[in-house]
């Protein structure tokens, strides 16, 4: 289904937010991996990015989705994962994940964001009208005018190096 003009910010910010996963699993795999820097760069993210999104989310979204009954659950779902992955993330600014936590937190996070986008998404632009997904489009748009794009360019030490 093609996304609501609406819901379109945010769903860039999930593509950010996913191909960060895509490059610390790759990473991971790889069995090259900065711990330390890996961690600095998703605490930087979340501060300058998730974090404003999560509020977005919680503050506009996700209460125009619970007027629908047939949205409830997979919102409230939703809003125990930013629960979970605000944890993760704190854990990452203070250095605490080790590398089982860095995969925990790259799965997990790209599948709330695939959970936001077919279920949430998709549920919300076939039972809202469009004056409803306009007004929560309006308030999301104001309130991610504050996060910066930083999930596009991975750092320095994050980089996937290619083998010598």
């Amino acid at each position: 289904m093609l996304r609501d003009k609406n819901l379109v910010p945010l769903s860039r910010q999930h593509q950010h937010a996913l191909a960060l996963c895509v490059r610390l699993d790759r990473a991971l795999r790889a069995k090259e991996i900065e711990l330390n820097a890996w961690q600095a760069e998703i605490a930087e993210i979340f501060q300058q990015e998730i974090a404003i999104h999560f509020e977005a989310e919680e503050k506009h979204l996700f209460p125009a989705a619970m007027k629908y009954l047939q949205l409830c659950e997979v919102t409230q779902e939703l809003i125990g994962e930013h629960a979970r992955l605000r944890w993760l993330f704190a854990e990452a600014k203070d250095g605490r994940l080790d590398r089982k936590g860095l995969e925990i937190f790259a799965r997990l996070l790209a599948e709330h964001i695939r959970k936001e986008e077919r279920q949430l998404f998709e549920g919300m632009q076939k039972v809202m009208s469009t004056g409803d997904l306009a007004e929560a489009g309006l308030a999301l748009q104001r309130e991610l005018g504050e996060a910066r794009q930083v999930c596009t360019v991975p750092g320095e030490a994050t980089k996937l190096r290619p083998k010598a």
